[in-house]
C-alpha cells in the first residue's frame, strides 16, 4: 500500500522511560532500560519486565485525568496518550472528521476472573473498552479496534492510512496501550519464552523475551493540496503478509516478512534508509527469521536495531512507541544502539548496531511480527521537500 500525502501531526510516549517522547528519546540515548526483575501476581518465577511503578502512574492519572474518570489502568494509559498528542496537534476530538484507532493485543484481559473492581466486566471487550477512550473525548465515531497480535500497532497506521487516504475522515488518533498481568506473564512463563535476564536481540546468547507496559499516540492527517510538508513525517508505503507457519512459531524462512518487506520498499530506492527498526523480541526464532527475510530482501547493507533491550516487549503498543523513537532518532541524525546486543547469533547476514552511529539519511523501515504467523513492514521517510 502506498500513502498519498498522509503526515504524522503529532505524537506522544508514555512509558517506565518517561511521560513523553522526549523523555523517552534521551533516555534511550542515555542507554538506559526500564527492564527490572518482578515477583508479582503469585506467579512462582520472578520475571524481567518494564513495569510502571504504581504511585508515578497514579500521580500522572491525578494530574491528566478527573478522579471520578472510572478506568482501568490500559485505558487511563490510553487516554492520557491520547489526550497529550491532541494537545500538541490542536485537533477537535469532537470532531466527526477525527476517528480513534486502538491498538492492543490484551486490553482489560486483567479483568479477568476479578470480583472486587467496580469496573464492568463488560468492558474486557476491547471494543466497549476503545468506545470509553474515544467517549472521553467526545468523539461521536465508533472507534476502530485493531488486534493482530504483536502487529497491531503497525496494521493500526496502515488503517488510519487507508481511511484518510479514502476521505472517510481528516484525522486518525493511533493509539497503541499495553499492561501487563498475570495471565500474561503466566502465558509466556508457559511457553518457556521469558529470559531469565535483560533481553538480548539478535545475540548469540539471548534467551527470550522480556515483557513491557506503555501507551504511543500518533496523530495522522492528509496533506492538503494548498500546504507543503517540508519536515513532515510521511507513512510510504507498508505491507501485511502472513506466513501461515504456526500459532507462536515464524516460518524458518522468514516468508511473511520478506513479502512484506519487498512489497513496502518496492520502487523506493533502499540505499536512502538509515536503518531497519526491527520487531527484535530476542526469542530464538523471530530474531533468525527476521535476519533471513532481511538478507532475502537484499537489505543486508542496511543496519538493523531494535529497541526490547530498552521497553521490554510492549506488544500492541509497540509498533508506535517504535515508530516514534526511530523518527525522533533520525530527527537526531542517529541510528540507536540495540541494547543487550554483543555476538551474532543469527544466520541472516545483518548488520546489528551495537552502539549509536551517525546518519543523514531521512528514512527507515519498520518491522513487525506476531503469533499466528502475521507479518508487517511500514517505510517512512521524513520529507525534505513538497509531496
Amino acid at each position: 500500500m502506498e500513502s498519498n500525502g498522509i503526515i504524522k501531526i503529532a505524537d506522544n510516549i508514555i512509558s517506565p522511560m518517561g511521560f513523553n517522547s522526549g523523555e523517552n528519546m534521551d533516555n534511550v540515548l542515555l542507554g538506559r532500560s526500564a527492564l527490572r526483575q518482578h515477583r508479582l501476581w503469585n506467579n512462582p518465577e520472578p520475571f524481567i519486565a518494564s513495569l510502571f511503578e504504581s504511585e508515578e502512574l497514579q500521580e500522572l492519572c491525578n494530574r491528566e485525568l478527573s478522579p471520578a474518570t472510572a478506568m482501568t489502568r490500559f485505558e487511563r494509559l490510553a487516554t492520557i496518550s491520547a489526550k497529550k498528542a491532541i494537545e500538541e496537534s490542536g485537533i477537535d476530538p469532537s470532531s466527526p472528521r477525527v476517528i480513534f484507532i486502538i491498538s492492543t493485543t490484551k486490553g482489560n484481559v486483567e479483568l479477568l476472573g476479578e470480583t472486587q473492581l467496580e469496573i464492568p466486566q463488560e468492558r474486557i471487550t476491547p471494543a466497549i473498552s476503545a468506545k470509553v477512550i474515544a467517549g472521553y473525548f467526545g468523539n461521536p465515531n465508533t472507534p476502530v479496534v485493531v488486534s493482530n497480535a504483536c502487529t497491531s500497532g503497525a496494521c493500526a497506521q496502515l488503517l488510519a492510512a487507508r481511511l484518510l487516504n479514502n476521505g472517510y475522515y481528516d484525522y486518525a488518533v493511533v493509539t497503541g496501550a499495553e499492561v501487563q498481568s498475570k495471565f500474561i506473564i503466566s502465558g509466556f512463563q508457559s511457553f518457556k519464552a521469558l529470559s531469565p535476564e535483560e533481553c538480548r536481540p539478535f545475540d548469540k546468547e539471548r534467551q527470550g523475551l522480556n515483557a513491557g507496559e506503555g501507551a504511543g499516540t500518533i496523530i495522522y492527517r492528509k496533506a492538503f493540496p494548498q500546504e507543503g510538508t517540508t519536515g513532515a513525517w510521511t507513512l510510504i508505503s507498508g505491507a501485511i503478509n502472513n506466513d501461515a507457519n504456526h500459532i507462536s512459531g515464524p516460518s524458518r524462512t522468514g516468508e511473511g516478512s520478506y513479502k512484506a518487506l519487498m512489497e513496502t520498499i518496492k520502487g523506493f530506492d533502499t540505499n536512502k534508509i538509515a536503518f531497519i527498526n526491527a520487531h527484535g523480541t530476542a526469542t530464538l526464532y523471530n530474531d533468525e527469521m527476521e535476519s533471513i527475510a532481511i538478507t532475502r530482501a537484499g537489505l543486508s547493507h542496511i543496519p538493523v536495531n531494535g529497541l526490547k533491550g530498552y521497553y521490554g516487549h510492549t506488544m500492541g503498543a509497540a509498533g508506535i512507541i517504535e515508530t516514534i523513537i526511530s523518527q525522533r532518532a533520525i530527527e537526531k541524525g542517529i541510528i540507536p544502539a540495540t541494547r543487550g546486543f554483543n555476538e551474532p547469533g543469527v544466520s541472516g547476514e545483518i548488520i546489528v548496531s551495537d552502539t549509536s552511529m551517525s546518519t543523514d539519511k531521512k528514512a527507515f523501515l519498520k518491522l513487525l511480527s506476531g503469533f499466528g504467523g502475521c507479518n508487517v513492514a511500514l517505510l517512512f521517510k521524513k520529507q525534505e521537500e513538497r509531496v
